[in-house]
């Protein structure tokens, strides 16, 4: 749906996902705060010109921009409402029938002396049914006197936004006497030679009236909850004044989560240069498959019939398969990437928003455990989190998150609060894995850093490139990179102090607690000061990497509500390998951990503290004041799942094949659906198939997961390829890498002065 439609979609067609929730059909409709309308709006002049019902429409758009305004005008007169700070003119012209002098007063706005209003919004018909008794003579009337009003709506058309709203039905049970007569059928008849007139009348004209339809449909679901059967109730007005708003404000704001009447926005140069690059990437590789199997049929080894051995094809082939498989590499990712500019870029695809129900979330959630449990297998290890378990662990976690994405149930605290402990559990394994890795094998080299980096990191900023995106906005992969350097530069700064120098002498372990405790310590002055921190990551070239509408805010909320957790997996870690080194605990196939006394008291502990932190996160009324906590008890719970997971030794002993698969592709799941799953920047959801919700969840998600898996393969083939383990090789590729960034922060440069 091109962007030019979706206008034509909003104003016509639509359907309820909830009681007051309207989705427009193929778009997202945004929600107007009172600062956005008015900034929208500022300096401009609207009329509303018709009828009571006209001036009910008035009335819920005039809220939009004050919601303290009184329904206390003249009925039966012009009502004007001014903003004088935003300068903003709203007023309501009392024209209930369309006759003369509707027409005079229209007329006086397309003579060029007279100031135009930005917004017209006219209808009228019931008066006319109501005052001539529903008399045939008096639609006649009706259809020459829109017949002669048209031409002037038309002209105004090409200076100003014109909407004609077409007359709702009414719910006749509940119409008073002196109204019995304004039936369904007359309001029908009324509406089609409206439509008929302005629509024939706009033809040959560039300018067109746009026709406001959409109120009929919402009328059809909401009028029998009407007051007097006549006119709307106010949910129903407002979402009407909503839907004007989004016609008119959604080119001018550019708001994420409002698609409806959106153009497409212009290619950026940076852009431009990757679509070159794929392209290149994918005739470069068209091109070396083909010499390369020419070669291959030309060099076919064929058996030397006096000696009886193969001969050897000349052709040396290194090279070419490293080349070959960059290309092949590069040009897979070519074509994912068309396919994530196609559904969240291009208006190509529909959009539709998020709508939250119980059922929509859990019933996927109970669906999903129970395929994982399914799936249950022995594993090769029964080490506490051992890699299969943290796969496991990582794959149901991801599953539950993308579903608690696509059901829009960050509205719903009680499971807000236990998703934002799976981001806490995700970080809460960085600390543990990477310190585990640099304890145990002491391994500070550049190669190890790279290898990390490259992959939390290479599918971001090709979607940063390809999206238009700034890196913060995929906020989880610098906060796991961050993190990453912060583990880093805590063990690797001097002394370094591993396992094996640990192990000669116990002060070693008084120093790296040491080192923990001075990590702690600097966590906790950054937490308490906002303004050191802002400082710190505001500068340039820093501030490129973690501003997000201009500022570094975002990112200081994000590293803030997970402060501690890094900090508490690197603990567990280390008490863990200690215990384990000691021999205090047993981890043997089916062995409990600890004795069978201590496994259970801790059993019984773990458990009350899970549920015990469920039921505090399911109380929990203010996010604000929840979030506050969380960084501090989230865990808790983190450290509750781990010894019920691994006390028992059948428990340990066995792992789901199902979410560990889905725990080896979770980063890349976690950040494709933000284009190819969801939409709009993961504010609605992506719809490829029209009119049957379901199927097109298991088509898109199909595809999701199966991107998802591919652009795993492709980072793990080019990690191997971009970063070689011979030292100055290396430098010389960080060299490049350096290079790489430059050009790109000067041509980002180069952008944003061109859109200011």
């Amino acid at each position: 749906a091109k962007g030019g439609d979706t206008c034509e979609y909003l104003l016509s067609s639509g359907r309820f996902l909830g009681e007051k929730v309207w989705q427009p059909h193929s778009c997202m409709m945004h929600k107007y705060k009172n600062s956005e309308a008015k900034n929208c709006l500022v300096d401009k002049h609207i009329v509303f010109i018709g009828d009571s019902r006209i001036r009910q429409l008035f009335y819920s758009f005039i809220k939009l921009i004050n919601p303290h305004v009184k329904e206390e005008g003249n009925k039966h007169g012009n009502i004007p409402f001014e903003d004088k700070a935003a300068s903003i003119k709203v007023d309501f012209l009392w024209y209930p029938e369309v006759n003369g002098s509707m027409r005079q007063r229209i007329k006086s706005w397309t003579e060029g002396s007279v100031a135009k209003p930005h917004i017209v919004v006219a209808g009228a018909a019931t008066w006319s049914i109501k005052i001539h008794n529903g008399s045939n003579e008096a639609l006649t009337q009706y259809k020459i006197n829109i017949t002669s009003i048209a031409p002037l709506l038309e002209k105004l058309a090409k200076s100003s936004d014109v909407y004609w709203v077409l007359q709702d039905p009414v719910y006749e049970d509940l119409l008073s006497e002196s109204r019995k007569m304004i039936t369904n059928e007359k309001i029908d008849a009324y509406n089609e030679a409206a439509v008929r007139i302005l629509n024939s009348s706009s033809r040959n004209s560039k300018a067109k009236v746009k026709l406001f339809s959409v109120s009929k449909l919402i009328a059809q679901e909401t009028i029998m909850q009407s007051a007097d059967g006549l006119h709307l109730p106010e949910s129903s007005r407002d979402t009407n004044a909503m839907i004007l708003m989004n016609v008119y404000c959604n080119k001018i704001m550019k708001p994420i989560d409002g698609s409806c009447c959106q153009p497409l926005p212009p290619l950026t140069l940076i852009q431009k240069l990757a679509f070159c690059f794929f392209t290149l990437s994918i005739i470069g590789y068209l091109i070396i498959s083909l010499i390369h199997r020419n070669n291959f049929r030309k060099n076919k080894s064929c058996t030397d019939l006096e000696s009886g051995e193969e001969k050897k094809p000349a052709i040396s082939t290194p090279n070419v398969s490293t080349l070959e498989m960059l290309l092949h590499s590069f040009c897979k990712l070519g074509l994912i990437m068309t396919y994530f500019y196609l559904c969240d870029r291009a208006n190509l695809f529909m959009k539709e928003n998020k709508f939250y129900t119980h059922s929509s979330f859990f019933i996927p959630i109970i669906y999903v455990l129970v395929l994982g449990v399914f799936f249950t297998e022995n594993s090769k290890e029964t080490k506490v989190l051992n890699r299969e378990q943290t796969d496991e662990w990582k794959g149901w976690m991801q599953l539950v998150i993308l579903i608690y994405h696509i059901s829009g149930a960050s509205t719903f605290m009680p499971v807000y609060m236990h998703i934002r402990v799976l981001v806490a559990a995700y970080l809460f394994q960085t600390g543990y894995g990477h310190f585990s890795y640099f304890w145990i094998k002491g391994d500070f080299g550049v190669y190890r850093v790279c290898q990390v980096l490259f992959r939390l990191n290479f599918l971001v900023i090709v979607l940063c490139i390809v999206m238009d995106r700034p890196y913060q906005f995929y906020y989880f992969v610098p906060l796991v990179t961050v993190w990453f350097m912060i583990i880093y530069a805590t063990l690797a700064v001097w002394p370094q102090i591993v396992q094996k120098k640990a192990n000669g002498n116990c002060l070693w372990h008084l120093g790296l607690l040491l080192k923990l405790i001075c990590l702690l310590t600097c966590i906790y002055f950054l937490s308490y000061s906002q303004g050191a921190f802002e400082k710190i990551f505001s500068f340039w070239p820093l501030s490129k990497c973690f501003e997000l509408n201009g500022n570094v805010y975002e990112w200081w909320f994000r590293w803030k509500l997970d402060r501690y957790v890094v900090f508490h997996g690197m603990l567990f870690a280390f008490i863990y390998l200690a215990l384990q080194k000691r021999q205090m605990i047993t981890e043997g196939k089916g062995d409990p951990l600890f004795s069978s006394r201590v496994s259970n008291i801790l059993l019984v502990i773990s458990v009350v503290a899970f549920l015990t932190y469920s039921i505090w996160a399911s109380s929990c009324k203010n996010k604000t004041e929840c979030n506050e906590l969380h960084p501090s008890v989230s865990v808790v719970q983190i450290l509750a799942f781990i010894l019920i997971r691994n006390i028992p030794g059948y428990v340990r002993s066995v792992y789901s094949s199902f979410f560990a698969w889905f725990g080896k592709i979770s980063l890349e799941l976690f950040i494709c659906q933000y284009h190819i799953w969801l939409a709009a920047d993961t504010k609605g959801i992506l719809v490829l198939i029209p009119g049957y919700p379901m199927f097109n969840i298991l088509v898109s998600t199909f595809i999701f997961v199966c991107v998802a898996h591919e652009i795993s393969q492709i980072t793990n083939d080019l990690a191997q390829v971009v970063i070689p383990k011979d030292n100055s090789t290396l430098l010389k590729r960080l060299l490049c890498t350096a290079g790489f960034f430059s050009g790109l922060l000067l041509f980002s440069a180069v952008q944003d002065q061109s859109r200011h």
